[in-house]
């Protein structure tokens, strides 16, 4: 991938990949502004589920306006078939490096990292969403000029508030 353009982001590194997606750091055509986007695994393309989940997560995040939640700046399908979704580039690292670099975190910060956590996740509930897979990996610490600016990450289980969708075992 890297090297290649998805819509109007060229990819310039592979920066990780989870359960139904790969994130890359990107550069838009026309805007400098660094971007990462997040690609439905190759692997997943012929799967249903997959997309719906996938296209469920970026429609679900996209509604969300909070300063402590990823913002999303696209969304769309490539000429392969693979759903991505471009947002904004975070300079920092998720929660889970960030304390096994560090380790254990005063009493003062961990309330003030897990205040904006919880203001994000707020956010979402009030516009009846839930998390479900809210971890250390999905908590990213910004170096952004502000201290411990919190972004949360990945709404992948994302589930409607009283939608009777299930998520199934091992999924």
């Amino acid at each position: 991938m890297v090297g290649r353009t998805v819509a109007h982001f060229r990819i310039v590194e592979k920066l990780g990949e989870g359960g139904m997606g790969e994130v890359y750091r990107a550069r838009h055509a026309l805007l400098p502004r660094p971007t990462a986007v997040k690609m439905l695994r190759a692997d997943h393309v012929e799967s249903q589920t997959a997309m719906k989940r996938f296209e469920r997560e970026v429609r679900s995040v996209s509604e969300l306006t909070h300063p402590n939640t990823i913002a999303i700046y696209d969304f769309g399908k490539t000429e392969a078939g693979r759903f991505y979704y471009a947002m904004e580039y975070l300079d920092g690292m998720d929660l889970e490096r960030f304390v096994a670099r560090f380790g254990p975190c005063p009493e003062a910060r961990v309330i003030h990292i897990l205040r904006q956590v919880c203001d994000s996740l707020a956010a979402a509930h009030a516009r009846g969403l839930v998390h479900r897979d809210i971890k250390p990996s999905n908590v990213f610490v910004c170096r952004a000029g502000v201290p411990d600016l919190i972004k949360v990450l990945d709404f992948g289980l994302v589930r409607v508030a009283g939608s009777q969708t299930v998520t199934t075992s091992g999924a």
